[in-house]
């Protein structure tokens, strides 16, 4: 790994695919499993098509105090904070946002942020930082069917509170520094076959610099939308150059603008409703002073935004402290009508506490990851906004952080931050469901101006558990539909 600076490349994967041994080493430094309930619930799941649409049913306790889940559910972890790394490192802490990648041998890598500083007592030790000092950065995980890290190592460093980002649809991840401080506060393209690579320490700089939180493209057009972890926040998108959707395109430079309401200048998201829609224009700013521009033109002002996830046709994202109790509210915002809407709104921290970082599950619910302290959870949110619970924290005040599910939809990774656990989460989740994550977004074109899509087309889009657009528009782009 050292040695070959391009890291785990596709042998490596193919050799991977067989490690056990590597597996079993792992597993005797206290990686674990944990079974919450009786077996019986996947045959209950397979038989009922609506089975977790509304909620896999009430929690049970886990016996070793760290995090209950549904009956029939089991979780391991994976990875924590202090433990080695494959080259003898530790694995860094304030694990954040993280994304599931495809690779061979029913293999999974995820890339992992570590929202970090300056000083920490573990660090991202990287090879070749960005930043001399900076103690953030990004790590990956390559994964076996068993649920068992293969290898993990870093992908980039020198940087600083890397807090969330997104996926590319090409592979990459994009790290995003949450912060203004000491010339830090921009988006990094990380690329887990090649870690610590040049890419990985050139800031994208046309993508803005401020206190960044969530990215996410809307693959049908290659345009990036951003969050701001700041008070007031704003709505950004990002438009590159070269929209061709490859490794480094996003270096070409592109045009960042922010969200406004012309008929209501200097709007406030404070005054809007739930279900309330509005039309959007996007003003142009300035790269290198984006938040500022933003307030002087007048464009919507958020409590705080954080998550951010693209599904078809319709961008997601969270305002974490906002609405009347200050408990959160979810927007989805639709570009094929540019119009933004209030999608729901917690009123009470029991049924929705600060909502974080999200995605969204196979079947088509939005998973949430609450930062509201006390024991935090996972909620599930249906198309017609009611909420469910499908894991609570135990390890009381540390927040969930970098939901995601594996490309077969089998599994679920999530992040305590700390004390710094990786969790690998596993049972009787529904069927992927692409028609009812479309149902979330109801954003799909006039059917005169939808593209013509052939069978091989609609079968991977239902495979993958995306829609038909999105599918198209990766076929557009040259991406292989297998």
């Amino acid at each position: 790994m050292e040695s070959n600076k391009s890291g785990l490349n596709r042998r490596d994967f193919l050799k991977a695919g067989g490690a056990g041994t590597l597996a079993l080493a792992l597993g005797a430094t206290g990686i674990y499993s944990f079974t919450g309930g009786a077996s019986n619930a996947l045959a209950a799941s397979n038989n009922n098509p609506t089975s977790g649409f509304g909620g896999f049913g009430p929690l049970v306790k886990d016996p070793n105090g760290i995090l209950d889940l549904p009956k029939g559910f089991n979780y391991r972890i994976i990875s924590k904070t202090g433990d080695k790394m494959s080259n003898g490192d530790l694995v860094p802490g304030a694990l954040d946002g993280m994304a599931a990648y495809k690779v061979e041998k029913n293999t999974t890598i995820l890339v992992r942020n570590h929202e970090l500083g300056t000083n920490s007592d573990y660090p991202v030790n990287g090879k070749n930082p960005w930043s001399i000092g900076a103690a953030g950065g990004t790590t990956a995980l390559v994964v076996g069917p068993n649920r068992e890290v293969i290898k993990e190592y870093v992908t980039s460093s020198g940087t600083i509170r890397n807090c969330a980002g997104g996926a590319s649809t090409w592979g990459t991840w994009l790290t995003c520094e949450e912060t203004r401080e000491m010339g830090h506060g921009f988006v990094f393209e990380v690329d887990p076959l090649d870690p610590e690579n040049e890419l990985s320490k050139t800031p994208i700089r046309d993508m803005g610099y401020f206190s960044h939180e969530a990215c996410a493209v809307d693959p049908a057009t290659g345009i990036w939308y951003l969050t701001e972890d700041s008070s007031p926040s704003f709505l950004y998108r990002f438009t590159p150059n070269d929209r061709s959707q490859q490794r480094g395109s996003l270096q070409k430079g592109g045009t960042l603008e922010a969200a406004a309401i012309d008929e209501l200048p200097s709007a406030s998201a404070s005054t809007f409703e739930t279900r309330q829609k509005f039309g959007i224009v996007w003003k142009k700013i300035n790269p290198e002073r984006a938040q500022q521009d933003a307030k002087d033109l007048g464009c919507i002002q958020f409590s705080r935004l954080e998550g951010a996830f693209f599904s078809a046709g319709t961008f997601w994202f969270d305002d974490t402290s906002a609405g009347k109790g200050n408990h959160g509210r979810v927007y989805r915002y639709f570009p094929a009508t540019n119009t933004l809407e209030l999608f729901y709104e917690s009123t009470s921290a029991n049924t929705l506490e600060m909502p974080d970082n999200i995605a969204m599950a196979p079947w088509g619910d939005l998973w949430i990851a609450e930062d509201g302290g006390g024991n935090d959870k996972i909620i599930g949110m249906t198309p017609e906004g009611n909420v469910y619970t499908f894991a609570e924290n135990r390890l009381n005040g540390s927040e969930f952080a970098g939901p995601t599910f594996s490309p077969d939809g089998k599994t679920f990774f999530v992040n305590m931050q700390t004390p710094g656990i990786t969790f690998a989460i596993w049972g009787p989740f529904a069927r992927r469901n692409a028609a009812r994550q479309r149902a979330m977004g109801h954003a799909a074109p006039p059917a005169n101006l939808g593209p013509v899509v052939s069978d091989k087309v609609a079968a991977f889009a239902e495979e993958q558990g995306i829609s038909t657009l999105e599918a198209a528009a990766l076929e557009r782009h040259g991406a292989p539909i297998v």
